[in-house]
């Protein structure tokens, strides 16, 4: 018997199978003419509440850190202050390895036992940086019609810091450059990158 015939099979009407007699439930739904042909997908539960992310204890401000991903993986910087969900913002400092003040994900970077004093830095600055209008991008101006066309296989202009930018990385890291001075080979540590050779064991390394 088919299923939607059984499906609309009134209550209390009796089955017999065999030797044994047997009472069919009423169903008060009827079974579907047609299913699709793929499952269809839950719908996704969205999480309202976002997770506060708690910094490692090693990721305080003034600690040197390595970077491992990015344009300037292996580089070493100086961890400025913790923002929220886990960025970081750090600073090289630019004349010392190239490094500008930019954000950082902690879950790229390793933390050394070294540390910079930062007593003399301004740190309404640092907050001012802090913010994600600092870094936001900026919209470039399309070439649109017979000049984006002849412009066609030239090389694109180096884009060059603005000078608000490059007024707030020197004065950022004039405290930093000068807690660094007091530090014998702590300028020459900052400018080497970082790698590994053969043999090198990671997790048995004290940072």
């Amino acid at each position: 018997m088919s299923a939607s015939l059984e499906a609309t099979r009134p209550a209390g009407q009796k089955k017999t199978f065999g030797k044994s007699t047997r009472e069919i439930p009423h169903h008060t739904e009827k079974a579907k003419k047609w299913y699709p042909a793929e499952d269809e997908a839950a719908p996704r539960k969205v999480r309202k509440s976002i997770r506060t992310s708690t910094p490692r204890s090693t990721l305080t401000p003034g600690a040197v850190l390595i970077l491992l991903a990015g344009r300037f993986r292996g580089k070493r910087v100086i961890l400025l202050k913790n923002l929220s969900q886990g960025v970081l913002l750090v600073t090289g400092p630019f004349k010392v390895n190239g490094v500008p003040l930019r954000r950082v994900n902690a879950r790229y970077v390793i933390a050394t036992s070294q540390k910079v004093d930062l007593a003399g830095i301004d740190e309404k600055k640092v907050d001012e940086i802090a913010g994600d209008k600092y870094f936001a991008r900026e919209k470039g101006d399309k070439k649109k019609g017979e000049e984006a066309f002849f412009k066609q296989g030239e090389k694109p202009e180096k884009k060059k810091p603005s000078s608000s930018r490059a007024a707030d990385q020197k004065a950022v890291d004039k405290a930093i450059l000068s807690a660094i001075k007091k530090e014998p080979f702590l300028a020459a540590y900052l400018a080497s990158s970082f790698s590994l050779r053969k043999g090198d064991r990671p997790h048995e390394m004290v940072w």
